[in-house]
């Protein structure tokens, strides 16, 4: 029978990078929003609500976008949370 031996160090690399490898793709949807309409989120969210005539295709962009946002946020928290673990437990 072969033991595997890893450190917690090790382990918590681990984790962080498959979060890192998710938040890849969405940091480049992000970046793609931002060439599009040349602008930082905070931005597009004002001039979009602001605006008087609707526009569906740029309301649709600022729901995805505001996921992507989201959704980044949440795997910087995980990120944090792998980072300031003091036990790990392995299920």
């Amino acid at each position: 029978m072969k033991v595997l031996k890893l450190s917690k160090d090790e382990i918590k690399e681990y984790e962080k990078l498959k979060i890192i490898s998710q938040m890849a793709p969405l940091k480049g949807k992000i970046e793609l929003f931002e060439k599009k309409y040349r602008c930082r989120f905070k931005e597009f969210e004002k001039d979009i609500k602001r605006k008087e005539r609707e526009d569906f295709g740029a309301w649709d962009d600022y729901i995805e976008w505001k996921a992507y946002l989201k959704t980044m946020q949440e795997l910087e928290t995980k990120i944090k949370e792998i980072e300031d673990a003091l036990d790990i437990t392995i299920t």
